[in-house]
């Protein structure tokens, strides 16, 4: 049998062993909780995806689905995995924040209307200059979001 289909079908029976593994690798313990709330976040019917959602969002999702889990976890989980590199924290308003699946880098639309974000390649965006940072530090990354109205 192909290795590959081998070892689809063997996760199949296991659908939690994928992100178990991603869990261990940040060195973050694969409880219950952070495995229900991980396969909301990084899987839509089995597959991979790239969201991006509220804590306030997955906790109704968790609850939809049957998970038993209090806002504060769904917070700590996500503050965790951020932490960790398995998300992005976008800050669309002050005290409001969207988690992104999706690590790479890239920017960001969001329509303030409707609260949604959605990507932009990281190549869609070009800066023509950024300023000198301060003495002793350097630039990590830089997150555009263009506001829509």
């Amino acid at each position: 049998m192909n290795p590959r289909l081998y070892n689809k079908a063997m996760n199949a029976n296991r659908p939690y062993s994928g992100l178990i593994e991603r869990l261990k690798l940040k060195a973050i313990r694969p409880t219950r909780q952070r495995l229900a709330l991980g396969k909301l976040l990084f899987e839509r019917d089995g597959e991979a995806c790239n969201r991006h959602v509220t804590a306030e969002q997955l906790h109704s999702e968790a609850a939809a689905s049957g998970v038993r889990v209090s806002l504060a976890t769904v917070y700590n989980t996500l503050h965790q995995f951020t932490a960790a590199g398995l998300l992005r924290e976008v800050v669309v308003e002050p005290g409001q924040s969207m988690f992104d699946t999706n690590v790479d880098e890239h920017h960001h639309f969001y329509f303030e209307s409707s609260g949604v974000l959605e990507d932009i390649p990281g190549h869609g965006v070009e800066l023509a200059r950024l300023p000198e940072p301060p003495a002793g530090s350097r630039v990590k990354r830089v997150d555009v979001i263009i506001r829509l109205a």
